[in-house]
This record gives structure tokens, C-alpha cells and sequence, in this order.
């Protein structure tokens, strides 16, 4: 079952810590090995959590905790998250070419009818 997580705009660590149930040494450790997991520093250094960091900091703990990954197969899990997916958009490379030598030739119609 998930915690709720408040509606705020920033949390501390502590706060972090005590809705996701991982203790602040591992919260920091795991900002070391997960690339994705980022918190914004104030002026003072403290780390300010945003709620999509609460929510990967849950879905980290999930596969390290519930599922058994590694920290390996965890990150490689993640990283396979955000990767972005290839549409195929049927690319026709010869329609293209057919399609742009058309618009060159219209262009080199209306260049002669302006004239020089």
C-alpha cells in the first residue's frame, strides 16, 4: 500500500524519510547511485523533494525491498523507463524524395515567373 503523500510543493529529507518509511542515510546514498533521483538544494543545502521525487524514491524502494533487484537491475529498470519510444510513423525515404524534388520544381516555376 502506498502512503499518502501531501500536498506540497517541496519536503525536506526528514519529511521524505518519514512518508516513504527509507531512513535519510539511504534516501542520500540512493541520490549517489540513481541518476534520475535529483533533488533541488536551497541556499542552506538542504535537499527540497518534490512530490515526483517521492514518488521514484517509493517506486526505487519497491524494486529494492519487494522485488529483490539489485541495485543494478534497479537502475537498469528505471533507466528502461525513460527512455524515449520510436514511433513508427511509416517512413516512406522515397515518397520524401519524390515529394521534395516536386517542391523544388514548383519553387523554380514561381522563381521564373517573379523573374530576376
Amino acid at each position: 500500500m502506498r502512503p499518502e503523500i501531501p500536498d506540497k510543493l517541496f519536503f525536506k529529507i526528514g519529511e521524505v524519510a518519514e512518508t516513504t518509511g527509507v531512513e535519510n542515510y539511504v534516501l542520500r546514498f540512493w541520490e549517489n547511485e540513481f541518476e534520475i533521483l535529483k533533488p533541488e538544494k536551497n541556499r542552506a543545502g538542504q535537499r527540497l523533494y518534490q512530490k515526483k521525487d517521492i514518488e521514484l524514491i517509493l517506486q526505487i524502494k519497491d524494486l529494492l525491498y519487494g522485488e529483490k533487484y539489485t541495485l543494478a537491475g534497479a537502475k537498469k529498470k528505471l533507466m528502461g523507463r525513460n527512455k524515449p519510444v520510436q514511433q513508427n510513423l511509416n517512413f516512406d525515404p522515397e515518397k520524401l524524395a519524390r515529394w521534395k524534388k516536386k517542391i523544388k520544381k514548383d519553387l523554380d516555376s514561381i522563381l521564373k515567373i517573379l523573374g530576376p
